[in-house]
Formats: C-alpha cells, structure tokens, sequence
C-alpha cells in the first residue's frame, strides 16, 4: 500500500498544504489540497475522496478537482464519500451553485460528481480498498477512517479530541500498520485545542496506549504557525510517534 501525503498540515502556509492523503493513486483521504502536489494527469486518475468532515481544510482541494474533472472533458465522474451528515453538509453548504457549482449536475453529459453516504462503523469497498468510518468527537460530524487492502492497512484519525471508538475498532483489524493522528496545536494551547476539539502533543502521548500496539503514528494536520513548536513536542514523546513528512510516499 501507498501513501503520498499531498498535504500535511492543519491549514496553508508557504510551501505547507492542508491535509490531503493518496493511497495507491486513486483514493485521497481528506483533500484539503490536490492540484498543489499532484500533476494535472495524476489528478485525473483519482477515483474516489474520503471525506472525514466538512471543514475547508479538509474539502477545498476536492471542489477544485471537480472542476478539473469536468474541464478536461474526463467523462467520468470522482466518489465524495464520508458519513450522512458530511455529504449532506458538502452539497448543502459547499456544491450549492452558491459557493461553489453543483458538479453533480454539471457537465449535463456527464456530471463530474456523485456523492456516497458510508454508515458508521460498515465496511464499503473503494477499489481494491475496504475502508470503515467511524464517528469522532470534533466540533462537526466527522469520522476517522480505517483503511485497507485485505493485507495491510492503517488508521486515518481525522479531525478529533481524544477518542476511544476508533481505537477499539482498529484493535480488532489484523495488518494495520500505520496510525495517522492529527496533532493541531502545541501543548500551551490546549483550552484552544479543547475547544476546537483537536490533539495537542500532551494528550496524544496520553492516546498512545489505547493506539494498535507496534506500529508507527504519524501526526499530521499541525498548523503551520505553530508546526516547529509543536514537532519539538512531538520529538520529545520519542519512541513511534513521529511528524509526517509532507510530499512523501510511505509504503506499507
């Protein structure tokens, strides 16, 4: 399994993108950025987006590819997949004509979007991916994803405040070899964090107990204004838990 992280951060700064993951070069997960670190061919390969809640950081990339798709005269149409209310928040408050064209409708031919609504905690297939959602605890419906090939897999946090479901539906998946944990804010920000419902380094080394024993955690979704502080405070956790590397492929 692949992995290129397309963006690694919690918002936009020079040269840091908003979180956006590609497994085997046809799936994101989340798309806060696309045409930033992917190629007009490679973008038009793309499938399917798994969205894990409706926030800007997590969408913008996937309205500009929509566009692109039905632009480029691709005759096909790319999966907006994430629980009920996600999609219901996607078209209503984004694909609206309003803030953005409804691409479900448009080209007329050939629209260049369908949406698929995931019930919590079922297994759906992407391609040669199983991927289950389940509910987290943000300041929106939002969901952590956990994904796999039928070999191997890894869990994709999104968005969330310390979280117990994820983790105790992960502990029952054989090969998951991966943990992406987001990690928003540094730890003198934590009634920040607390608000927004996000991780800071503190309460992830408290997490990490609950995490599938033995594998890697990756933290992604830093903001940019504080991302040196806040992986020196990563750095200090030690053992597993490390910063992802933005523009990188992890094979799993």
């Amino acid at each position: 399994m692949n992995i290129r992280v397309l963006g690694a951060f919690g918002s936009e700064g020079p040269g840091q993108r908003p979180s956006a993951f590609l497994v085997n070069e046809r799936t994101l997960v989340d798309a806060g950025s696309v045409a930033g670190g992917l190629p007009l061919p490679e973008q038009l390969a793309v499938e399917h987006v798994l969205l894990t809640h409706a926030h800007l950081d997590h969408l913008v990339g996937a309205a500009y590819l929509a566009e692109t798709f039905a632009t480029c005269d691709v005759r096909r149409a790319i999966t907006l997949a994430g629980l009920p209310p996600v999609i219901d928040a996607v078209r209503a408050g984004v694909f609206n004509n309003t803030i953005w064209p409804d691409f479900s409708a448009i080209p007329r031919e050939c629209p260049s979007v369908i949406y698929r609504s995931l019930d919590a905690a079922t297994g759906y297939e992407f391609g040669n991916l199983k991927v289950t959602a389940i509910p987290v605890d943000h300041t929106v419906p939002a969901a952590g994803f956990i994904v796999h090939d039928g070999v191997s897999g890894f869990v994709y946090s999104g968005d969330t405040a310390p979280t117990e479901a994820l983790w105790q539906a992960a502990r029952g998946v054989p090969g998951i070899r991966a943990v992406f944990l987001e990690c928003a804010f540094p730890n003198r920000l934590a009634d920040l964090a607390d608000v927004s419902r996000h991780m800071t380094p503190a309460r992830v080394d408290r997490e990490r107990a609950k995490l599938p024993r033995d594998v890697p955690v990756l933290i992604y979704h830093v903001k940019p204004s504080f991302a040196e502080e806040t992986a020196e405070e990563i750095a200090k956790l030690g053992g597993e838990i490390t910063v992802v590397e933005q523009d990188k492929t992890y094979r799993f």
